[in-house]
């Protein structure tokens, strides 16, 4: 008797805590459902407060747009207003080009297949995740800014005075004149720039790139990958003036002196390591693609330039070699005097001949003296990469 009244007890207090069990766990449930509440709303209301930020954006960037329209309108209601004054742009990296100077630098990308640059994107405005999966496509779109133009500063510190042309000079037409916006001339009513260039290999903040129409020293405004499908235009046509003299800017025929050999191999011992060329040989390949075309300007072509003027022979003397360099008419020059270009390529200054029927002699090259003080970006940098395509 006394045994079953003993487990009678425990089966109760059993019982008992179990209710108990269950009271509490039914409490605690109560408490974490109350604080998924709590936090649901807190989320929600987290939510309509960032949205209610971006539509206060939205709202006072449609309000700046619509101030700046109202400040530049006429007064004149029947006027349409003018656009705003200005858009703030700053560059996002800049370009380390085979080309020092615009003297050379292609017309046009790609028509320099070995013509390469290092664009390095600055870390404080990119950083380097922001290239991850461009180096999947084959080419890319750089826009930039006309740097080296000489009217920069009328242009954007008193536009008024800018006095930009409506027409310019176009090279294939030998001095006929276009319309700026129907051409690719630097000179612009907003000096930007578009290339399309082949993507070589992406290492951080740097991009090689190959084919490239840009001078050293280019701010990089943005990047964008090139698009076969949309970039491409199937049956795109081009004006007959571009069709018909295709050729007019090639030259007949490329010739490297002995001179020029035994001197580039000179400078190849300085600049080697800072180049983005792997060896002199290849960077002689270079210079023939870059002179295949006709680089001088149409001035230059009609009556040469800022050249060095050479004496053909010991019988022109110093008082007939002056007459001839202060002819207006270069052709009378010609006979007794040949012009000697200039081509600034990785730090290295080549010099070169074109006689009349467009033969090309290259027969010096010279170190500029600003190749020592260059730190860049080179072959070396992008060795183990390019050997890995």
């Amino acid at each position: 008797m006394a045994r079953l009244q003993s487990l009678a007890a425990l089966a109760a207090a059993a019982a008992a805590s179990a209710v108990l069990a269950g009271l509490l766990y039914k409490r605690k449930c109560g408490r974490l459902t109350a604080r998924v509440r709590e936090l649901e709303d807190s989320l929600a209301d987290a939510v309509e407060k960032a949205a209610a930020e971006r539509r206060g954006r939205v709202r006072a960037q449609q309000s700046l747009r619509r101030a700046l329209s109202e400040q530049g309108a006429s007064p004149d209601k029947g006027k349409p207003a003018k656009a705003p004054a200005s858009y703030p742009m700053a560059p996002i990296g800049s370009v380390q080009s085979c080309f020092s100077t615009r003297n050379g630098t292609p017309r046009q990308p790609l028509v320099v297949p070995l013509a390469r640059a290092t664009v390095v994107l600055n870390p404080a405005r990119v950083a380097a995740e922001a290239l991850e999966g461009l180096a999947s496509y084959s080419h890319c779109w750089i826009l930039y800014v006309f740097h080296l133009n000489t009217d920069l500063d009328k242009m954007w510190k008193d536009p008024a005075r800018s006095k930009l042309k409506a027409k310019v000079r176009v090279p294939r037409l030998k001095g006929g004149k276009m319309g700026v916006l129907a051409t690719r001339t630097p000179h612009r009513p907003n000096p930007i720039g578009l290339s399309v260039a082949k993507v070589e290999a992406v290492d951080g903040h740097a991009i090689l790139l190959s084919g490239v129409d840009l001078v050293d020293g280019t701010p990089v405004l943005d990047i964008k990958p090139y698009l076969p499908y949309s970039d491409s235009v199937e049956g795109a046509t081009i004006p007959n003036w571009l069709e018909q003299v295709d050729g007019a800017l090639a030259v007949e025929s490329i010739h490297f002196s002995e001179h020029f050999i035994s001197s580039l191999s000179n400078c190849w011992a300085h600049v080697q390591k800072q180049a983005l060329y792997a060896s002199a040989d290849e960077f002689q390949d270079l210079i023939k693609e870059v002179l295949s075309w006709d680089i001088r300007s149409l001035s230059q072509r009609l009556r040469p330039h800022q050249v060095t003027i050479e004496s053909k022979a010991d019988d022109c003397g110093s008082k007939a070699d002056k007459d001839c360099r202060n002819k207006e008419d270069y052709q009378a020059a010609d006979s007794c005097s040949i012009v000697v270009y200039h081509l600034h390529l990785e730090g290295i200054d080549v010099s070169y001949k074109i006689d009349e029927n467009s033969n090309i002699i290259v027969d010096n090259a010279a170190l500029l003296p600003s190749a020592a003080n260059q730190n860049r970006c080179s072959y070396l940098t992008w060795r183990d990469k390019l050997n890995t395509l």
